[in-house]
């Protein structure tokens, strides 16, 4: 097996893309970051980029953006051979800090058991999640409301609400400056749409990331815990997927935490199939 490192975001799609693209679907996170990562405004520290290939076969692609953790993917569901003790080697001699991995199960788990083995240190299963997808809309029952983008106006409530998500979502802490970049950015790409009941109030948020070639994914999807059980969420992933297939994609995509049943269930329901399990590891330093 071959390791292979790329400093720029465009050497590593000029290798990997169209290995990943066999699979847009299973693919698409790393596709769609290194694809942003190709407009360097986006980020200002370098990513870690690497591909590991047998006879000229990809076998794993890892995608790295410190601070957050190493993602790895495969076209393979097993048989990874020496790929994740490769990725490690490389990691370490060049001294990439890594707080964790994320990726199709198999390939996550096996990653972390290899690193801790080799290091050490102990891994934590930090997330299990599912990703779906989707290509055609089954209607969900109807209700009042609609969708429509999220304007300058509307930046106030994203903040607070994105602030929200990432608190209870991910467990993780936006400051006012960060939720406020995050909001005008993505508002003035017209990545957030809001759901609105006919007396105007606003009720839920969800948001487009990560276009590819074929498959865009939705993500965040948040309504507030006062406002849940309205199926308020359902119609407006329903009403974006459906404006977005009729845009011309083919499939939609999005991930789901498998400890909240609610995101399990309502998601199938307008249509979104399980594609595969994948897991997020901290790594114990």
């Amino acid at each position: 097996m071959i390791i292979t490192t790329y400093e720029h975001a465009s050497d590593f799609l000029a290798r990997a893309r169209a290995d990943l693209e066999r699979n847009e679907v299973l693919n698409g996170l790393p596709l769609g970051i290194t694809l942003r990562l190709q407009h360097p405004s986006e980020r200002i520290e370098a990513p870690y980029l690497a591909t590991v290939e047998e006879e000229g076969q990809m076998i794993v692609a890892a995608v790295m953006t410190p601070p957050f953790r190493l993602i790895v993917t495969s076209n393979q569901t097993e048989d990874f051979g020496k790929a994740p003790s490769l990725l490690i080697h490389n990691l370490r001699e060049q001294g990439w800090p890594v707080p964790g991995v994320m990726g199709p199960a198999s390939l996550s788990d096996l990653f972390a058991q290899t690193w801790s083995s080799l290091t050490g240190e102990a891994s934590h299963l930090r997330t299990q999640e599912r990703l779906f997808e989707l290509t055609e809309v089954n209607a969900p029952r109807p209700g009042p409301g609609s969708l429509r983008l999220a304007t300058p106006d509307d930046t106030a409530l994203v903040v607070s609400w994105i602030k929200a998500f990432q608190e209870e979502a991910l467990h993780l802490s936006l400051s006012e400056d960060e939720a406020q970049a995050w909001a005008r950015t993505r508002i003035g790409r017209g990545e957030v749409s809001l759901w609105v009941l006919p007396d105007e109030a606003i009720v839920s948020l969800v948001a487009t990331t990560r276009p590819v070639s074929r498959v865009i994914s939705i993500a965040p999807v948040y309504t507030p815990p006062e406002l849940r059980g309205h199926g308020y969420a359902s119609r407006a992933v329903a009403a974006l997927s459906q404006h977005l297939l009729d845009s011309g994609w083919q499939h939609c995509s999005l991930f789901t935490d498998l400890s909240n049943p609610t995101s399990n269930s309502i998601y199938p329901q307008v249509g979104y199939r399980p594609v595969c399990d994948f897991h997020e590891y901290d790594f114990l330093h």
